[in-house]
C-alpha cells in the first residue's frame, strides 16, 4: 500500500507510470507530473476506469474511501461508474478537466519537453478565462480573447500554438459528447498574421570571415568562441547545437565522423519527433572534429559539450553566443548565430552555381535539414551523404581559411 509520502514523491518520468494502492486503486502520474487516482475495476465482464479526481487536491485517504464506495456498489450488483453525482458530472464537463484528460492521453507519444510545454501553455494562458466552464458552453469570443491576450505580448506564434491546442481539446470533447462544435476553429480568421522572421547574417565569404576573426579576438569565454564556430561549420540551428551531448557524435576517430540528431531535438511536426527516421545526420569536416576534441578539454566530464562556463553541468545559456554577437564593435545588427545558416546556404549556392552542379542545390537543402515536400514515406535521412560530407569539408575550408588555429582560441584557458 502507498505512503503519502511516496504520493508526494512521485514525480515526472520520460513516460506516464502508475503507483498501485491495492485492490485496483492506483495513482497515475503523467510525464508532466500531474497525478490522479483512478480506479480500475470489472463490471459485467468488462474492465472499466474510474477518474475520483487530482492529487493532493484528493488525498490518499479519500482516494481509499472512494474506492471502498466503489466497491461497495460492485458488491451489490451496480456499476459505480454510473453512480456520479451532480458535482462529478458538472467536474467532468469543465474545459481544465477535459483538457488534462486529452493531455494525459496524448502525454504518452510526446516527448517530456513538448507534454510540458503544453500543459504550461494551457495552464498559463487558457485555464484562468476558460478552465472552470463547462466547455460546451465556451463562445469563439471568449477563445478570442485568449488569443488576442497572448499576441499582445508579442507572441504570435505562440498564440498560434495555443489556438491549434484549445481546438484539439475540443476535438476530444466533441469526440466524447461533451461538445458539439469547436469554437477555436471559427476564428482562424481573425488571428494576427505571422510574419516569417529574417535572420541578420551577411553573406559575402569575406564578411563572414572578417566576422569570426574578430569574434575570436575577443575577451569572450573560450568556450563561447569554440561554440559560435561550431555553428558556422555545421550550420546547424544554435538551439539544437547548445543542447548537444557528447553521446550524439560518432566516430570522431575515425575516416566518417558524424553527429545524429535525435529527431525528438528537430524543428519537426510532432508525429515525426517520434520517428528515429527523421534524425538528422551532420557529417563533420576535420577542421569540426579538431574543435571538439579542444571543447573536451573543458567539458569532457560534463555529457555536454558546450557547458555553461558557470556550472559544468548545465548546457550553456541560451543567449550566450547572440549576446558575445552582439558585444562586437560593428556588427550589432548585422548577424546572428542563426544567421550562419542563411550564409552557409547563400555562398554554397553561389559556389554550386560556379562549378556548374546544380544538384548540390537540394543536397545543400538537405544539409539545413529542409526535408523534400510531398515525399515523407521516402524520406531517406543519410541520402547523398558522400556528397554532403564533401560539401561539409569544402565549406569549413573555404570559411576558415586565413583563420587562427581552433587550438588558439583556448590557451591559457582551462576548466
Amino acid at each position: 500500500m502507498l505512503t503519502d509520502i511516496q504520493c508526494k514523491a512521485a514525480e515526472k518520468r520520460a513516460a506516464p507510470y502508475k503507483l498501485a494502492d491495492g485492490e485496483g486503486l492506483y495513482l497515475f502520474v503523467t510525464t508532466t507530473g500531474f497525478r490522479s487516482w483512478r480506479l480500475k475495476y470489472r463490471f459485467e465482464q468488462k474492465e472499466k476506469l474510474l477518474t475520483f479526481g487530482p492529487y493532493p487536491k484528493v488525498s490518499l485517504k479519500d482516494a481509499r474511501r472512494m474506492r471502498d464506495d466503489a466497491r461497495r456498489l460492485l458488491h451489490d450488483g451496480q456499476d459505480p461508474g454510473a453512480k456520479s453525482t451532480p458535482q462529478d458530472v458538472e467536474h467532468s464537463r469543465k474545459f481544465e478537466t477535459i483538457a488534462r484528460e486529452w493531455h494525459a492521453l496524448q502525454s504518452a507519444i510526446w516527448t517530456p519537453h513538448y507534454a510540458d510545454d503544453v500543459i504550461r501553455s494551457l495552464t498559463d494562458y487558457v485555464f484562468p478565462v476558460i478552465g472552470q466552464q463547462d466547455i460546451a458552453t465556451v463562445r469563439s469570443d471568449q477563445v478570442l480573447t485568449v488569443v488576442r491576450t497572448i499576441e499582445a505580448r508579442p507572441a504570435i506564434e505562440t498564440a498560434r500554438r495555443v489556438r491549434q491546442r484549445i481546438s484539439a481539446v475540443f476535438g476530444y470533447a466533441i469526440a466524447d459528447s461533451k461538445a458539439t462544435s469547436d469554437p477555436a476553429a471559427v476564428i482562424v480568421g481573425a488571428l494576427a498574421p505571422l510574419i516569417t522572421k529574417r535572420y541578420p547574417a551577411l553573406l559575402n565569404l569575406q564578411e563572414a570571415r572578417d566576422f569570426l576573426i574578430a569574434a575570436e579576438n575577443s575577451t569572450a569565454h573560450p568556450l563561447t568562441k569554440l561554440a559560435s564556430r561550431f555553428i558556422a561549420l555545421t550550420a546547424v540551428r544554435p538551439g539544437v547545437v547548445r543542447l548537444l551531448p557528447w553521446s550524439e557524435l560518432h566516430d570522431l576517430d575515425g575516416p566518417a565522423p558524424l553527429w545524429q540528431v535525435p529527431a525528438e531535438r528537430m524543428k519537426l511536426r510532432q508525429h515525426r519527433k517520434q520517428d528515429e527516421r527523421y534524425d538528422f545526420l551532420v557529417p563533420l569536416a576535420r577542421q569540426t572534429v579538431e574543435l571538439l576534441e579542444v571543447a573536451k578539454t573543458f567539458s569532457g566530464k560534463s555529457g555536454i559539450v558546450f557547458s555553461s562556463n558557470h556550472n559544468i553541468k548545465k548546457p550553456m545559456s541560451e543567449n550566450a553566443v547572440g549576446y558575445f554577437y552582439n558585444r562586437l564593435p560593428g556588427y550589432q545588427g548585422r548577424h546572428v548565430p542563426h544567421g550562419w545558416r542563411s550564409t552557409f546556404s547563400t555562398l554554397m549556392n553561389e559556389r554550386a552555381d560556379e562549378m556548374d552542379r546544380p544538384a548540390d542545390r537540394a543536397i545543400i537543402d538537405l544539409m539545413l535539414a529542409h526535408l523534400p515536400t510531398g515525399v515523407e514515406s521516402k524520406y531517406n535521412r543519410a541520402a547523398y551523404m558522400p556528397r554532403r560530407r564533401a560539401l561539409a569539408q569544402a565549406w569549413a575550408d573555404m570559411l576558415l581559411e586565413g583563420l587562427r588555429p581552433v587550438a588558439s582560441l583556448v590557451e591559457g584557458r582551462r576548466h
